[in-house]
This record gives structure tokens, C-alpha cells and sequence, in this order.
């Protein structure tokens, strides 16, 4: 294991602007968008969870703050918002 700092400030603040991205998604139109809905927030949740588990182990996990952060960003775009109509989209 290599000797690690701490994570800097802008790093930490990184990491949770992309924890808020994840969690942050659109509502959805209608009832009928709310399974999509689910289903896309909790695949972004289960991605969060982990990469924040990582980033708390002790040292900040073995690959880092900013490895972690730029993973979670990548499975994030596997799981876009968008295979549900949102609120306040067009019709």
C-alpha cells in the first residue's frame, strides 16, 4: 500500500457535488414514470453507497478520493436520468 495524504478540500467538495448529482434526479412526470424513476435512482444510490464506503475506509481506501469520485462519475453515466419523462418536462 503506498503512503497516501488526505484528501484535499477541492477533492472532498468534488466527491460530494457528485454524491448530490447521483441523488438529485429529476421527479418523475406521472405515476406511471415512477418505476423507471426508482429503479434509475436506486442503481445511482447503490454506486454512492459504495464509492463513499471506499472513500471512508481508513486513509481514505486504497485507491483515493479522486479515483473514487471519478469511478462513481462513470457508473453514473451508466444510469442517466433520462428513461423516464420528468416534472415540469414537455409533452
Amino acid at each position: 500500500m503506498t503512503d497516501r495524504t488526505e484528501p484535499t478540500a477541492g477533492e472532498l467538495r468534488e466527491l460530494l457535488q457528485v454524491v448530490l448529482d447521483a441523488l438529485n434526479i429529476p421527479h418523475p412526470a406521472t405515476v406511471g414514470d415512477t418505476e423507471a424513476h426508482d429503479r434509475v435512482l436506486n442503481d445511482r444510490a447503490m454506486h454512492t453507497v459504495i464509492a463513499l464506503q471506499c472513500v471512508l475506509e481508513e486513509d481514505g481506501g486504497p485507491l483515493g478520493v479522486a479515483w473514487t469520485t471519478a469511478y462513481l462519475r462513470e457508473r453514473l453515466a451508466e444510469h442517466p436520468p433520462t428513461s423516464y419523462r420528468a416534472w415540469g418536462e414537455g409533452r
